[in-house]
């Protein structure tokens, strides 16, 4: 499928904000100027900034134009469905601890679809309330052939693009399918201590897995809520 032309533009945003030339805090050009380096309306040039706001990539600043995110910001595990900005529902998290190798819970490597013993890369963030206290710690779990070609999910510097982005730009594969399991349980003692919560607090626990075309899993990330701020409301037809 042939790549519209503000596509062509936001990615190339994302591929120099990724690249560290607009850092955090640093303004993006503007529509004209992206419009004049282009050769497109103005229009289309705002179309493109659009889908970088829209991805919590770059905020408005007045005054200023648009500038790269500052906080990173993320959606929970799970509120990923097609059509959802990172922005819509996004919190902002902190990394924690470095990306590693180990070997995921019995849960997650059934999910992922790999053997036991068999190693995988968790990447941990927690997502936060506007004062600043836990919501939710999130463990991200990539298969190995997909960490290996995306070497950028092992270091600890935010994926200004969305790891999203970044694993189809390396890999070419991208979820076409989403899979969500929620139960409850107590909070392990590492988790107590990331959501500064007492141990054995009730929570909620979310487990995702994102599927490409060929039903391959491309992660599995595991959210977990103190019970006292999970809410889960659908609304449908009767």
């Amino acid at each position: 499928m042939a790549v519209l032309k503000y596509e062509e533009i936001a990615e190339s945003l994302r591929a120099r904000i990724a690249a560290g030339e607009y850092a955090p805090g640093a303004t993006i050009p503007s529509g004209r100027d992206l419009a004049e380096q282009w050769g497109v309306s103005r229009a289309t040039a705002i179309k493109a900034v659009d889908v970088l706001r829209n991805d919590g990539v770059v905020v408005a600043k007045q005054g200023t134009g648009f500038v790269v995110t500052e906080t990173p910001v993320a959606r929970p595990a799970g509120a990923r469905r097609a059509g959802s900005a990172r922005i819509l529902g996004g919190m902002p998290f902190l990394r924690i601890g470095t990306p590693d190798w180990a070997e995921p819970p019995t849960r997650v490597a059934n999910a992922l679809g790999i053997s036991s013993g068999v190693l995988a890369l968790r990447r941990v963030r927690v997502l936060q309330l506007p004062d600043g206290t836990p919501n939710s710690c999130v463990e991200a779990w990539f298969p190995p052939e997909i960490a290996e070609a995306s070497p950028r999910l092992a270091d600890t510097a935010p994926i200004a693009e969305g790891t999203t982005r970044y694993v189809r730009r390396q890999t070419g594969r991208f979820p076409v399918e989403g899979v969500d399991i929620t139960t409850v349980r107590l909070a392990t003692d590492t988790e107590a201590d990331r959501l500064q919560v007492a141990p054995g607090t009730a929570v909620a626990v979310l487990l995702h897995t994102a599927y490409d075309e060929e039903g391959r899993p491309l992660v599995c990330e595991e959210g977990v809520t103190p019970s006292s701020l999970f809410e889960q409301v659908d609304t449908y037809a009767m």
